[in-house]
C-alpha cells in the first residue's frame, strides 16, 4: 500500500476543491425541507457544481448514475435520488458529495434533519458528527491511521450506536478513492503512520441499532439490516505538522 504525500502546490489546489464543495453543501442544506425529491436535491447540487467550473465526481462514478448521493433514513449510503421519492417532515437525509477542481477531488457528506424530527434521530445526528470530531483528535503526524478509527467507534458504541464494518473513509487526492482504507472501528493493527502532506476522506456511518447493512437490488443503496435509522458524517482532512486541517470546514 502506498499512501500519497501531497505537495504543496496539490495542497493549494485540494483546498480550493474542498472550499468549493462546503459551498455545495451549504446551499444543499438551504434546500432541504419536506416536500422537496431526491432528484431535485441532486439536480440542484450538480447545477452549483458546473457552476464553478468543476465535475461531479460520484456522476458515473463505477455507475453511480447522480451527482450526489442522498440517502434517507434507513439508507445508509449511495441512495438513488429519485424524482418520485418525496422527503417528508421527520425524516433525515444524508448527502453525500463531492467535485474535481484542477484534477483534484474533494469529498464530504453531511446528514440533515427533515423538519422537526425525533429527539432520538437528532441525538445519531449529532453523535455521529461528534464521533468524527473524537476520531480527528488523533489525525496528527506521528500517530497512527488506526487511532482514528478507535476513537471514533468507542465514542458511537457509548451511545449503544452501531458502527458500520462494511464500509470505510480512504485517502483522495488526483483519485475519489486512494489508499489507505480507514475504519470507524477499532483495528489490531495500528495502521500507517500518520505524516504531512496526507489527505484523508474520514467517514463515520453510525446506525442507531446493529452495524450491520445490506444492498438493495439497484446495487447502490446500502440500508440497515434492522431498519434503523443511519447517519453520515464526512471531511476531507489533511495531515499536518500540527493540528489537522479539516479542507471541507473552513468555516
Amino acid at each position: 500500500m502506498s499512501v500519497s504525500i501531497k505537495t504543496a502546490h496539490e495542497i493549494d489546489l485540494m483546498r480550493e476543491s474542498c472550499r468549493l464543495l462546503e459551498i455545495v453543501h451549504d446551499e444543499l442544506a438551504k434546500a432541504i425541507k419536506p416536500g422537496i425529491s431526491t432528484k431535485d436535491i441532486d439536480l440542484l447540487g450538480e447545477k452549483i457544481i458546473r457552476s464553478f467550473g468543476c465535475v461531479p465526481n460520484f456522476l458515473n462514478y463505477n455507475g453511480y448514475p447522480a451527482s450526489i448521493c442522498v440517502s434517507v433514513n434507513d439508507e445508509v449510503v449511495h441512495g438513488i435520488p429519485n424524482k418520485h421519492r418525496i422527503l417528508r417532515e421527520g425524516d433525515i437525509v444524508s448527502l453525500d458529495a463531492g467535485l474535481i477542481y484542477k484534477g483534484y477531488h474533494s469529498d464530504a457528506a453531511r446528514t440533515h434533519a427533515v423538519g422537526e424530527i425525533s429527539p432520538e434521530a437528532q441525538q445519531l445526528i449529532d453523535v455521529t458528527k461528534q464521533s468524527f470530531f473524537e476520531g480527528i483528535k488523533y489525525a496528527k503526524a506521528g500517530n497512527h491511521l488506526h487511532d482514528i478509527s478507535g476513537a471514533i467507534g468507542a465514542y458511537a458504541e457509548k451511545f449503544g450506536y452501531g458502527v458500520v464494518r462494511d464500509l470505510v473513509g480512504h485517502g483522495i487526492g488526483t483519485s475519489l478513492h486512494e489508499d489507505p482504507q480507514i475504519p470507524n472501528f477499532a483495528q489490531k493493527r495500528r495502521g500507517v503512520r500518520l505524516m504531512p502532506g496526507m489527505t484523508l476522506a474520514i467517514e463515520p456511518m453510525i446506525n442507531m441499532g446493529r452495524p450491520e447493512v445490506c444492498w438493495l437490488d439497484d446495487d447502490w443503496t446500502v440500508v440497515t439490516e434492522d431498519e434503523s435509522l443511519s447517519a453520515h458524517y464526512e471531511n476531507t482532512v489533511l495531515i499536518t505538522d500540527g493540528e489537522p486541517e479539516i479542507l471541507t470546514l473552513t468555516k
